[in-house]
């Protein structure tokens, strides 16, 4: 995999990544940039939950549950001295089915959060995570 990001002006950076695509990064304002972009960190932390989002479909369709919807919602802590990593990061899954079995959506989750989301496994954090099914 490579990816190669170029300096285009002020604080926005563009990123080219193997698969063609193009990720804008820009600091706030209030850190000197112009916000034309998301914060690395932002991307980081999508990256986690499209990652383990990914896994978490694919091994439901194959354990052949009627998933209607995904939403991984992230929440973070960073530390306050540089280089401020992230410490803690809190994965919520909100899955939506039709009479989806709990026991399956629960082995899901724990298997893309604790084995196969190789984006979440590169971060130096306590991760924690939960869900809920919602009936459709």
């Amino acid at each position: 995999m490579q990816v190669e990001v170029n300096w285009a002006s002020g604080m926005e950076f563009r990123a080219e990544v193997g698969s063609g695509h193009t990720l804008v990064m820009d600091a706030s304002v209030e850190g000197g940039g112009e916000n034309l972009g998301a914060r690395p960190t932002e991307f980081l932390l999508a990256a986690v939950g499209g990652c383990t989002g990914i896994d978490v479909v694919s091994i439901l369709q194959k354990m052949q549950q009627p998933i209607e919807g995904v939403k991984v919602q992230i929440k973070s802590e960073r530390a306050e001295e540089h280089p401020r990593r992230f410490t803690q990061v809190k994965i919520h899954y909100v899955i939506t089915g039709k009479d989806l079995n709990p026991e399956r959506v629960g082995r899901a989750v724990q298997l893309s959060t604790e084995k196969y989301c190789s984006v979440s496994h590169s971060l130096n954090a306590s991760i924690e995570y939960d869900f809920e099914i919602i009936d459709s």
